[in-house]
């Protein structure tokens, strides 16, 4: 990024959250050029302003956080989208890296904005630690139902391996792989992008020690 200030939009209706987000981010290195207290403002000023991030409260009136993400990937409008919610939605962690970038809780907003900025910036995406544990940790027991041979496709796959090349290294089919990725998939009760089984990944070190 250049030396200018990063630009935001800032969306929430609940005028003591919006309030205090403006005033943290100005004493950062992030300007916020307009904010917005329900979803059709904020849609309208993010077409304005046209600035680096938008970063939306979930449920707004008018639009909500998720279709304003959503118009903005169908019209594809350069702007990174950051959503904060109270809620804890498996589904809206499936939008991570699709329609939004960054997920955020509020109660963590403030502490964890900047690594989700910056992860954001360097052209990762972004989810709450907390929001994470809290959804993929139920998978914890799941995991013990998994095969032997499933485990060790599991680790192969948390090294970035395609299932071209699990399956040169298992002397296995690409299909068979990727059979058992989906069996995998499902006993986690996971989502099938995957977005979310490597998130699992990332939350469940000890399953690939």
């Amino acid at each position: 990024m250049s030396d200018s200030k990063t630009t935001i939009v800032l969306a929430d209706d609940h005028p003591l959250i919006l309030e205090g987000l403006k005033t943290y981010f100005s004493s950062t290195n992030y300007e916020v050029v307009a904010t917005a207290s329900d979803g059709q403002t904020a849609y309208n000023l993010i077409l304005q302003h046209n600035p680096d991030f938008a970063v939306l409260d979930v449920e707004m009136p008018k639009l909500t956080g998720i279709e304003i993400a959503q118009t903005i990937k169908e019209k594809n409008i350069c702007v990174h989208v950051v959503l904060l919610t109270l809620l804890k939605r498996s589904t809206i962690v499936d939008m991570v890296g699709d329609s939004i970038e960054g997920y955020l809780l509020k109660d963590d907003a403030i502490e964890e904005l900047p690594k989700c900025l910056e992860s954001i910036a360097s052209g990762h995406t972004y989810t709450s630690e907390k929001l994470r544990s809290t959804i993929f940790n139920r998978s914890s027991a799941d995991y013990e139902q998994l095969t032997s041979s499933e485990k060790k496709i599991l680790r192969l796959l948390s090294q970035n391996l395609s299932s071209a090349q699990i399956a040169d290294r298992l002397f296995l089919s690409k299909r068979t792989i990727e059979k058992h990725r989906s069996n995998i998939i499902k006993k986690l009760k996971l989502d099938s992008r995957q977005n979310a089984l490597l998130l699992w990944l990332k939350d469940h070190p000890e399953a690939i020690e």
